[in-house]
Order: C-alpha cells, then sequence, then structure tokens
C-alpha cells in the first residue's frame, strides 16, 4: 500500500533513536517528572526526524539505486510517481515538530531541533556525504542534539552535563559508522560514496576508527573529573569503554567484516551503556556509601 511506502521514508526506527536520545537528555537534568513534557518532546523529535529522513530518501534516491542496502527504497525503485512532491511531506513533517516544541516546550528545544535537522539535511546529505571521507564525522553532529534539546525541555539553564554527553555522542557516531562502513563497503563504492573505508581501505580505517575510540573512552570519563557524576558512573563507563577499545584492536589486527560488525554491534550497546550508567549514578549512588 502507498501509505505504508511514505511510512518508510520516514525512517521511524532512527526517529525513535533520537527520541529515545532526547528522553535521556531529559533525565540528566530533570527533578520533577512530567509525561505531558516527554510526549510532546518525543513526537516533536520523531516528527522532525521523519521529515529529514523524508527529505534523504529524496536527495539520495540517485545513489541508493545503486547500493543492494537501499535499491529498494520506495523513491529509488519508482514505486512512488512524482518524487518532487515529497519535499512537501518533508516540510510538513518538519515544521510540525517545530510547532509542537514551540508551543509545549520552548525555544531553545526549537533551536537544537533546526540544528539538527540542519545538520543531517544539508551538512551531511548536501555537502559532505559525497564529497569527503569527513562526511559522518561533522554531519555526524546531527544526532548530538537531541540530548541537547531533551536537556532544554528539562531545565533551558542546565548545561555542563548535557554537553558533555552530547560531545560523547558526537565522538560514538565516527566509530559506529565506520565499523558500519567497513561491512557494506562494496555498495559505498559502487555509488561513489567517499566513505573512510572505500578511500583509504579497511586497514587504516580501522586505525582512525582506534584513535577517535580512545578519544571517546578518555572524553566519556569527563563527567567523574569534573564532579558532575559519581565513582559508580566511571567504573561502569570505564569497563564499557575498555571492552570497546578491546574490539577495535581486534579489528585492526584483522580488518575484516566479521570484527567489523562485532564491534557495530556493540557500539550500540556501549552507547546504552554510559546512558545507564548515568540513570543508576543518579538514582542509587547517593544510597551507597562507598560512592
Amino acid at each position: 500500500m502507498t501509505f505504508y511506502k511514505y511510512v518508510e521514508l520516514m525512517k521511524l526506527r532512527i526517529g525513535f533513536f533520537l527520541a529515545l536520545m532526547a528522553l535521556a537528555g531529559y533525565l540528566l537534568v530533570v527533578d520533577n517528572f512530567e509525561l505531558s513534557s516527554v510526549f510532546f518532546l518525543i513526537t516533536a523529535f520523531v516528527l522532525c526526524s521523519s521529515g529529514s529522513s523524508v527529505f534523504n530518501h529524496f536527495y539520495d534516491r540517485d545513489i541508493d539505486r545503486m547500493m543492494i542496502r537501499t535499491q529498494n527504497r520506495p523513491l529509488a525503485n519508482g514505486d512512488l510517481e512524482y518524487p518532487q512532491r515529497i519535499i512537501f511531506l518533508a516540510c510538513l513533517l518538519i515544521f510540525s515538530g517545530l510547532g509542537l516544541a514551540l508551543f509545549t516546550l520552548n525555544w531553545i528545544v526549537v533551536i537544537h531541533l533546526v540544528l539538527g535537522a540542519f545538520f543531517y539535511m544539508f551538512v551531511y546529505t548536501v555537502w559532505l556525504k559525497r564529497r569527503h571521507w569527513i562526511n559522518i564525522v561533522i554531519g555526524g553532529a546531527a544526532g548530538s542534539f537531541p540530548v541537547l534539546a531533551g536537556a532544554a525541555a528539562a531545565d533551558p539553564d542546565s548545561f555542563l552535563l548535557p554537553m558533555l554527553m552530547a560531545i560523547t555522542l558526537f565522538l560514538w557516531t565516527p566509530s559506529h559508522f565506520w565499523a558500519l562502513a567497513i561491512i557494506i563497503k562494496e555498495d559505498y563504492a559502487k555509488a561513489g560514496i567517499p566513505m573512510l573505508p572505500v578511500v583509504v581501505g579497511n586497514k587504516i580505517c580501522s586505525k582512525y576508527m582506534m584513535v577517535n575510540t580512545i578519544l571517546l573512552f578518555l572524553f566519556s570519563l569527563s563527567p567523574f573529573f569534573l564532579n558532575e557524576l559519581t565513582l559508580l558512573y566511571f567504573l561502569i563507563t570505564f569497563l564499557f569503554g575498555a571492552r570497546f577499545i578491546y574490539l577495535n584492536w581486534l579489528l585492526v589486527l584483522d580488518s575484516n567484516k566479521e570484527r567489523a560488525r562485532s564491534m557495530f554491534v556493540f557500539s550500540m550497546v556501549y552507547l546504552g551503556g554510559i546512558f545507564i550508567a548515568i540513570f543508576l549514578d543518579r538514582n542509587i549512588s547517593s544510597q551507597i556509601n562507598f560512592f
């Protein structure tokens, strides 16, 4: 059915992932949990993310046809006629999300939503994706804004811890995405997209990843050293980070798809581990005398 084709354009899985990051940002600083604010926050993010994804489908429909992973997307395979009309859907979704955030939350949340959409649609999709291997490094900043928006929805004056988590997400993205790029390297090469493994090969890419993963590991511990979180957070994050570095080291030793897949899967576990560490730190560390 045509309706489901339009839903497919929205990449709802990504939208709910970003909404989850926004919720994590909200929980970082909230004192009084308000269910209505969370509902509006999640809805606004799903709408804006969906609109950005629709735009991405429209703009990338030519290269999507060249890749096995994306060749069956509705605009790539011709299931939807008049692709130019899809832009109106993208605008409708984005402006609906922005309007909802403006009238139910605050203008700081709106700014972060705008910046996230701008970085994904124009900095990543239009400007860098087809031009330079640094595409996912700079364009990946789009994934950092949900945490800032979520924190702003709870407390617009809170800054340090949400910013530290946003930078952590920024550093997480290259290691996560380059692992995926190794797995589907042939697809990117066929479409002429200069993802790092295509440009420099798997071995050198894995070394770039190692540098980035070490930076991520070190920076992820900064909330403890800046007295934002306690030793409980430090220990949990240290263990998850050590595992992430170990998997990256195995990838450096043998840069094959199986080890890249192991690192890609664990990268999501690692990110979840960080936010679980924050939740536990903020809710139970005060009850444990050792911490």
